[in-house]
């Protein structure tokens, strides 16, 4: 498979999405938490969010519990809390594995199209981003740490 769009995910209501609903987006996918030092990055994904809404970009966020528990809530207490606390209008959908014998098999995708750091393929934390172009490949991956305005110029780039 080169690209996501076969790829089908399910929404934070539990319903099935393919993500060639996407073709010919520009996308950023996180796998995101309520409970971590890094949830502040939320605020900057909406910021690339608003920036970009017109241009063909979209962040597609992934909720995922499996680094020391930081997404206990459901779909619904997910939702709530990202929209409350930092106004988050990009999709939120169904809580996943990224890692190990349950990942989603659109993480499975991610990481054999692009490691991380030195060659590791796991993801190493919340808030790993992977940039999409508009054919659904991969072009690059951003450790957890990487703040969403250091992504800003590379999607500037891939939107031309």
């Amino acid at each position: 498979m080169k690209n996501i769009y076969n790829i089908t995910v399910k929404d934070a209501e539990l319903n099935e999405i393919n993500l060639g609903n996407y073709k010919g987006k520009t996308l950023l996918i996180v796998n995101v938490a309520s409970h971590c030092g890094l949830t502040y990055q939320y605020e900057g994904l909406q910021n690339l969010s608003n920036k970009f809404k017109n241009d063909d970009f979209e962040i597609l966020a992934f909720p995922c519990n499996q680094f020391k528990a930081q997404e206990p809530g459901t779909n619904d207490e997910i939702k709530f809390f990202c929209t409350e606390k930092y106004n988050v209008t990009f999709p939120l959908f169904n809580k996943i594995d990224v890692n190990g014998p349950n990942e989603d098999p659109l993480y499975t995708f991610l990481k054999d199209s692009k490691r991380g750091f030195l060659g590791y393929k796991p993801i190493e934390w919340n808030f790993a981003k992977f940039l999409i172009n508009a054919d659904g490949e991969v072009v690059k991956r951003f450790l957890p740490s990487t703040k969403p305005n250091k992504i800003e110029k590379k999607i500037s780039k891939l939107l031309g």
